[in-house]
């Protein structure tokens, strides 16, 4: 018999609060600052390819963003782009680093439905002290039963969280806007998985959608989560 639904996990970037948003708008300055060097089309793509690349040395978030373009933009100018260039994109960084917490439709009236039946977590990837601030600046922290930051969501890292603050994968529900970090690794793991589509996702959080799962869910909105997971308890 399949263990009953005990435990929800929420996805934060672009689930609970925007995120992509700002990264697309300084990727715009970024083409901008680099228009008479290359078009924004290679640009984008010769970007992704760092980010992509450097994944495994700086991890998610905006400092590891924030030097991905530095290296693309020494790359694309043959080690010409001025200081003065170089100066900007930090400065943007920064300033996405001090950006405001803007809250999705729904995402406090969802956690605070769900909140008193469920333990609910939020399980979230990036840099830790980036994350720490988005969550503070929130105003949800209190209604999670924990917090986890880690490097990277795979099966093994939700079997692992779910084992600490549950009964286990098999009981647990995870839902966000990445079919490749928020929903396919769970389901991988043996518990459901809610994927929430956001107008704006990163390139390198794209996947298909899983096929022939039973644990496997899609909403248009977040707002429709506690009917979704009222079904599911039974």
């Amino acid at each position: 018999m399949p263990a009953r639904l005990t435990t929800i996990g929420f996805d934060a970037d672009d689930t609970l609060w925007q995120n992509e948003r700002f990264f697309r708008l300084t990727q715009a300055r970024f083409a901008e600052l680099l228009a008479d060097y290359i078009d924004e089309g290679p640009l984008h793509d010769r970007l992704i390819a760092a980010e992509r690349r450097n994944l495994g040395h700086y991890g998610f978030g905006i400092k590891g963003f924030t030097l991905s373009m530095i290296e693309t933009a020494i790359e694309v100018t043959d080690k010409r782009v001025p200081a003065a260039v170089i100066a900007e994109l930090i400065a943007a960084g920064q300033d996405m680093l001090r950006h405001p917490i803007e809250l999705l439709p729904g995402a406090r009236e969802t956690i605070e439905a769900l909140a008193p039946h469920f333990r609910t977590l939020l399980i979230t990837k990036g840099d830790l002290l980036d994350q720490e601030r988005k969550l503070a600046q929130s105003g949800l922290g209190d209604l999670f039963h924990g917090v986890e930051i880690v490097s990277h969501k795979t099966a093994a890292a939700y079997t692992q969280i779910f084992a600490r603050h549950g009964e286990g994968v098999g009981a647990a529900l995870m839902v966000g806007n990445s079919l490749r970090s928020d929903v396919i690794p769970v389901l991988q793991a043996g518990g459901w998985g809610v994927y929430v589509p956001h107008d704006l996702t990163w390139a390198l959080e794209h996947d298909d959608e899983p096929q022939n799962q039973p644990r496997y869910r899609r909403l248009d909105s977040l707002e429709t989560l506690p009917a979704l997971v009222a079904q599911i308890a039974g």
